[in-house]
């Protein structure tokens, strides 16, 4: 007899949602979302809809939605699908209601607002992080899409044997957490560097000129954090940052197309849109020069400077390029 499974998903924004869509073709699956937006689970729960997010979208009538944290006592997997930043508070919220087996995996890319890997914050025994090349309307529309599992193995080989069976969604694998979770928050800040010289270029051989000095300078991080270099070959390595520095539905390459394009951009952390990449360039660039090693990492320190120190868009330029 097949495993029944509970995922209650903690999110019911774009991306969520649209994992909601793809973990319930898994008939064995049960899929919740969970959503502090009264009207989201209205229309959920209601229309099977979430009109807010996907006006033109149906969702699997087997989709249910809450705002009650007690849904949580029925997960055996939770998907932490909110802002990275909130994080944190939230899983301390909700840890007396879930079970003590209960698989917990972060999806979310981003730092806590300390600058902290979220899955070493959250108070729970059995964690992993999942991150990979992956649109959230290309998921919900049931394009074959992937993702690396950074976990223990025994996670990984159930997860993908009992709850990703015929969803169309692929894993590859590391045991290395931190290296998944920092190639997620990397990819956002690079994706601004690339899109920099596109916008000012419009030139695939600059594009990849700089793609593969992002690349190296990412190899640099995971060796100064003590992470597995090879995790850069994994889905959530190359294949995210390929995926978001280099196509246009990216929200943090669209803001260094603008830039390259010289208009003025706002880093006092009010936008929603762009905040993951500015959040970074500034944590990066400082960690860099805290530890005497910026010279190792010219792209950041040039978009550190662009962004918090006013240098223009031609020292920027001058200094990609040397």
């Amino acid at each position: 007899m097949p495993y029944h499974n509970t995922i209650v998903i903690a999110g019911a924004g774009v991306f969520g949602t649209a994992m909601a869509e793809r973990l319930s073709w898994n008939t064995n699956n049960t899929v919740i979302l969970w959503s502090i937006e009264k009207d989201v689970v209205e229309d959920i729960n209601r229309n099977h809809r979430n009109t807010k997010y996907f006006p033109t979208h149906f969702l699997n009538t087997s989709i249910r939605a809450t705002s009650d944290k007690q849904i949580f006592r029925s997960a055996d997997c939770i998907l932490l699908v909110i802002p990275s930043k909130v994080i944190i508070s939230f899983t301390e919220e909700i840890k007396e209601y879930t079970k003590k087996d209960c698989l917990v995996i972060n999806l979310a890319k981003g730092m806590s607002d300390d600058g902290a890997f979220i899955t070493e914050q959250i108070p729970f025994p059995r964690t992993a992080s999942m991150k990979g090349p992956t649109f959230a309307i290309e998921v919900l529309h049931g394009l074959p899409s992937s993702f690396t599992f950074g976990g223990q193995r025994e996670d990984y080989d159930r997860f993908k044997k009992e709850v990703l069976k015929d969803t169309g969604l692929y894993l590859d694998y590391t045991d290395d957490i931190r290296s998944v979770e920092l190639m997620s928050i990397l990819k956002n800040m690079y994706a601004i560097a690339i899109g920099l010289v596109s916008g000012r270029f419009n030139s695939p051989n600059v594009d990849f000129l700089i793609y593969t000095k992002a690349v190296g300078e990412m190899r640099h991080f995971l060796s100064l954090f003590g992470c597995s270099t090879e995790t850069i070959f994994c889905y959530c390595g190359l294949g995210d940052l390929g995926l978001t520095s280099l196509n246009d539905l990216s929200r943090n390459r669209t803001l260094g197309l603008l830039m390259g394009k010289g208009f003025s951009i706002d880093n006092s952390g009010s936008s929603a849109t762009v905040i993951e990449g500015s959040r970074t360039v500034k944590l990066m660039g400082e960690l860099t020069r805290e530890r005497h090693v910026e010279e190792e990492f010219p792209l950041v320190q040039a978009l550190y400077r662009m962004m918090y120190e006013q240098e223009d868009l031609n020292d920027y330029m001058r200094a990609v390029f040397n």
